[in-house]
């Protein structure tokens, strides 16, 4: 969901433009244009159109319908799943306002386009969940959509840019073997609903906090991760499946510390590379990892993720 808008920069156009002009054409226009900001626009009007009427017509259209409802859905999985509306609040926000800012929008201008677009957008699919008789609309879903919002267009208002970003990274647990219906069949399932695979990073880019005399390395982030383990159920794990037993797990937070990356804040990078490299923003790199959790305690991965 994502990196959906970023299909019409990088895929269309570049295949039919010469190396110096594909260059020309990532870099952000220093005016107004029209061409890419409508252009922007319709694709994703439509696109949004399109993922509106697949999301009620493939899935909501599979469960009864009912007046709206609100629905208290705080004691899921941990509060993984809060985590991760927030994080995916915050990258549309992102992507939506370098999509803007690259046809020419003023950066303040495209930030709050951006924001706006995030919270629209995450606030039509926690409508359509009210009118769903097995949901309904879920306040700390909103709140955790809000925060990722104000995360983003509050670092605009008060630095001009982002020095703190939320990401995502996926490790395959033995959790979805038990229930897959739930937690998915497949990795691209798993990766959307296996909430004891999914880490989400509060990463922190330290050379913008420190003056530009330092010299640190622009790229060079530490972060700080969340996750949780042995979650087979939302809010508790069932003894039995479709008359199979199930092992006794343990439900439990998992806290990370790690060092990161913004690989498009290196110095001397095309337009290119730079609009490549910002999937790095959104998704997390492997790294050397301290945890910490109440189960197993203190323990060190040479490489997560």
């Amino acid at each position: 969901m994502q990196l959906k808008k970023y299909c019409l920069s990088l895929v269309l156009f570049p295949l039919l433009l010469s190396p110096a002009r594909g260059q020309e054409f990532f870099k952000p226009s220093p005016q107004y244009n029209p061409g890419r900001v409508n252009g922007t626009i319709i694709a994703e009007s439509a696109l949004g159109i399109a993922v509106t009427i697949g999301l009620n017509y493939l899935w909501y259209k599979k469960f009864s319908h009912t007046k709206f409802h609100y629905f208290n859905d705080n004691g899921e999985w941990l509060n993984v799943d809060k985590v991760g509306h927030a994080t995916t609040a915050y990258n549309i926000a992102a992507i939506q306002s370098d999509l803007l800012h690259w046809g020419g929008v003023r950066s303040t201008t495209s930030a709050l386009i951006g924001t706006a677009t995030a919270l629209g957008f995450m606030t039509m699919i926690e409508i359509m969940d009210g009118h769903s008789d097995n949901w309904g609309f879920s306040k700390g879903d909103m709140l955790a959509n809000l925060a990722g919002c104000l995360l983003y267009e509050g670092q605009q208002l008060m630095w001009g840019g982002q020095r703190v970003s939320l990401k995502y990274s996926y490790h395959g647990s033995l959790f979805p073997k038990y229930y897959p219906a739930e937690l998915g069949s497949n990795l691209p399932q798993r990766m959307l609903k296996d909430y004891n695979g999914q880490t989400y990073w509060l990463s922190f880019n330290i050379a913008s906090f420190l003056p530009a005399s330092t010299h640190f390395p622009q790229w060079l982030n530490l972060s700080a991760g969340y996750g949780a383990e042995g979650m087979i159920g939302a809010f508790k794990n069932p003894s039995e499946i479709n008359g199979k037993p199930i092992p006794d797990f343990r439900r439990y937070r998992q806290f990370y510390l790690s060092f990161d990356t913004d690989l498009y804040r290196v110095d001397g990078l095309s337009p290119l590379a730079t609009t490549v490299l910002k999937v790095n923003r959104t998704f997390k790199l492997p790294a050397p990892t301290l945890e910490w959790n109440e189960v197993k305690g203190l323990q060190f991965h040479p490489f997560y993720y």
